[in-house]
């Protein structure tokens, strides 16, 4: 029986990549720290920043806005409703639940009011779900974070997705997105700071601090992601990372220490959307463009 390397009564987690045991009080007292800890190394925000948390009704983000808030600073939680039947309602009921028993500002919006739900989307285009989902998603998170006096826009990325998202890049050598892959995309030219600060947390070491921070959670994924190609090479890397404890983290913080800074990145020009005022590149923002085309068919 392992024992809680703080405190030496009996351990309730055991971090092999670690090799460290932890009972609950002293797991969430090393979460928390580990969660500052990054905060500060990669410089993601102050006390005094404004941060508007994307929270979806899983572990991850309500994990991150819980202890963002434990750490005392000023953040609130946003909310996307896509209308994907009752996945979609219940993670609205959780994120609202988490909310009210926190006295946390949450804002939600109902993107079927302004184009229509990504069910009736993804009859229309014919693009991958995800592919629009995230335009759609990246879009609100800007603009109202801008509109609200929000300066940074924390999302609930976390190992296992950095480190699956890497392998897939490196694996079809897509340079224009291993040069943006970072914990934190800058301010600038009308975009708002975007951070990750789960990027050294798996799914499991959030999952453990959600059921120690009694944090209800949707455990359901999106049914739209359910043959996403990313599920396939997450697995892998689990395995490897079962033979291996450590490899995942290595891989990634290897990247971005050893790689990621002789990425050179082509800036490219931004302007102001014609119609939206959001930055682009061309004089019709795409998510302008998207909205045009339901317009043209609903």
């Amino acid at each position: 029986m392992k024992k809680c390397y703080k405190c030496e009564t009996k351990a309730l987690v055991y971090l092999p990549q670690y090799r460290i045991a932890f009972c609950k009080e002293h797991y969430i007292e090393w979460y928390l720290r580990r969660l500052q800890h990054t905060i500060d190394e990669f410089k993601m925000f102050k006390k005094e920043d404004k941060i508007l948390v994307a929270v979806s009704g899983g572990k991850d983000s309500l994990s991150l806005l819980d202890a963002l808030y434990k750490l005392g600073y000023e953040v609130a939680g946003f909310h996307i409703y896509l209308g994907i039947g009752d996945y979609s309602e219940k993670s609205r009921v959780v994120c609202e639940e988490f909310a009210k028993k926190r006295s946390l500002k949450l804002y939600i919006i109902d993107i079927s009011q302004y184009l229509a739900s990504i069910p009736k989307i993804d009859e229309l285009e014919k693009r991958p779900t995800c592919s629009f989902c995230g335009q759609i998603k990246r879009y609100y998170m800007n603009s109202f974070a801008k509109q609200n006096g929000y300066n940074v826009v924390a999302t609930g990325h976390n190992l296992d997705d950095e480190s699956t998202t890497l392998l897939l890049n490196i694996l079809n050598w897509n340079i224009e997105y291993l040069i943006r892959q970072k914990p934190v995309l800058s301010e600038g030219e009308g975009f708002v700071r975007k951070v990750k600060p789960l990027l050294k947390f798996t799914e499991k070491e959030n999952a453990i601090y959600a059921l120690f921070s009694d944090i209800n959670y949707i455990e359901e994924e999106c049914p739209f992601s359910k043959n996403a190609t990313s599920i396939h090479y997450k697995k892998i890397l689990s395995l490897i990372e079962e033979k291996s404890p450590g490899t995942k983290l290595r891989f990634y913080l290897d990247f971005l220490r050893k790689l990621q800074p002789h990425l050179k990145e082509e800036k490219p020009k931004f302007m102001a959307c014609t119609i939206c005022g959001e930055p682009t590149v061309s004089q019709v923002c795409s998510f302008c463009k998207l909205k045009e085309r339901l317009s043209k068919i609903l």
